[in-house]
């Protein structure tokens, strides 16, 4: 660098992790090795996001920014040979959203450092990233002490001439769930054909809206679980669970450009048929009332309603379908599991770091996995096969391999895709009520 030796930037107490309304303060740390002459030297902190429809194209088609302030910390003159240290402080706008990183659009933070040089003369720049986290607090959702549930009946024919029903029910235990916490997904098949189904799959799924002027919605199933079909004539239930591992919340409040959205799809393969559970990953965990209670399996015979998927129009049964299908449904069979992408082949749950995990209260953990302490990361910033996020120590995002969550690959959607509804799209569309479920 000449006679510029060293020039960066240091975050007070080496934080790099701030709140929305906090202050973030630091130095610009500048070593020569001869003086220097300059005009000024100026400290900016901005915050903005940008998407493309391209994937990691970083020439955004659409940007918008949260703040840029600029500070003078040194008017024109000479800097001598040495070290020397230039204080600064911003204060960070409290609606400004969390930090997120995804294949079609960023929302970043850095602070930026600049030597401005008399005329002819080379100018410096330095910057550092630092990440902002908006928390989500489950509790503050409306509704979030609901189950998440849906049923949906389908008609069918099959050896072209026969005709068959069947219903498929499906809830979770909560709407609300924290990295580290675990799902109970309860499914209920009621086969009224002659016909034996397809396997039944369970997917947690992300969804990311990037809303250029052609919406990008980019769907990753970041978990599956794989169960047995039913038997024609037969009424089975099937019980799985999988973990929240560490991914961005829902939703970022105070960003106009990017959604996040998270579902529990539960389909059967033949016939074809699936329901949509909206759910919520949140950073602050639901507290629940010891006094509630859930149901081990979906209520029989509900007239709940799920949203439309994948070409399926759901509907309540007719009252006559409704009774035939739930006789006889005491003798119901367990669905076996197949496959379950949070396991190794010989059906063991997979090994993780419990710092992998977002700290947050009550947070309920895999049998025989630690409480996380406050020294695990705050959050994440992004997902796939490769997550990076905060460890104890260290000042920047560190790319960490996450057994929890499938390939980005993996995903059979098709990009882009029609999503399914959002959580308030599927209240609106649905007129029913859970109040007799609690």
């Amino acid at each position: 660098m000449g006679k510029l030796q060293e020039f960066h930037i240091t975050f007070a107490n080496n934080k790099v992790v701030y709140s929305p309304g906090e202050s973030i303060g630091g130095t610009v740390k500048i070593r020569l090795s001869n003086s220097l002459q300059y005009k000024a030297i100026k400290v900016n902190c901005q915050g903005s996001c940008g998407i493309s429809n391209k994937v990691n194209d970083t020439s955004w088609t659409t940007e918008e920014q949260y703040f840029n302030s600029t500070l003078s910390v040194a008017d024109k003159g000479t800097l001598a040979a040495g070290e020397h240290n230039f204080p600064f402080q911003f204060l960070i706008p409290a609606a400004a959203p969390s930090s997120f990183e995804g294949p079609f659009g960023k929302i970043i933070y850095r602070v930026k450092a600049a030597i401005d040089t008399p005329r002819f003369a080379k100018d410096y720049n330095a910057q550092r990233p630092f990440y902002l986290l908006n928390l989500l607090n489950l509790n503050e959702l409306p509704d979030i002490n609901h189950m998440s549930y849906a049923v949906t009946t389908k008609k069918f024919n099959y050896l072209l001439v026969k005709s068959g029903t069947l219903m498929l029910k499906a809830r979770s235990d909560l709407r609300g769930y924290i990295p580290g916490q675990v799902i109970k997904l309860a499914t209920e098949i009621h086969n009224k054909s002659g016909k034996d189904t397809g396997c039944v799959l369970a997917s947690l799924i992300q969804r990311v809206t990037y809303k250029t002027k052609r919406q990008v919605f980019d769907l990753r199933t970041i978990a599956e679980v794989e169960g047995a079909g039913v038997k024609a004539g037969k009424h089975a239930e099937w019980r799985e669970q999988i973990i929240v591992p560490p991914l961005p919340q829902s939703a970022l409040t105070g960003c106009s450009l990017i959604d996040i959205n998270y579902f529990i799809q539960v389909a059967l393969k033949s016939p074809d048929t699936v329901v949509i559970l909206p759910i919520y990953i949140g950073n602050i965990a639901m507290n629940l009332s010891p006094a509630r209670t859930v149901p081990p399996s979906p209520d029989r015979c509900s007239v709940a309603v799920a949203p439309n998927a994948a070409g399926v129009t759901p509907s309540a049964p007719p009252v006559e379908d409704d009774e035939e299908l739930c006789a006889g449904a005491a003798a119901s069979e367990e669905i076996p599991t197949k496959s379950h992408s949070q396991q190794d082949p010989s059906g063991q749950p997979v090994t993780m770091s419990p710092s992998a995990f977002s700290h947050a209260p009550s947070a309920v953990l895999p049998p025989g996995r630690r409480q996380p302490d406050t020294s695990a990361p705050l959050f994440c910033v992004s997902t796939g096969a490769t997550i990076p996020f905060f460890t104890e120590g260290d000042p920047t995002p560190v790319p960490t391999s996450c057994s929890l969550i499938l390939p980005p690959e993996y995903s059979s959607w098709d990009y882009p895709h029609e999503p399914p509804p959002t959580y308030e799209e599927s209240c609106s569309s649905a007129d029913f009520s859970l109040n007799s479920e609690q």
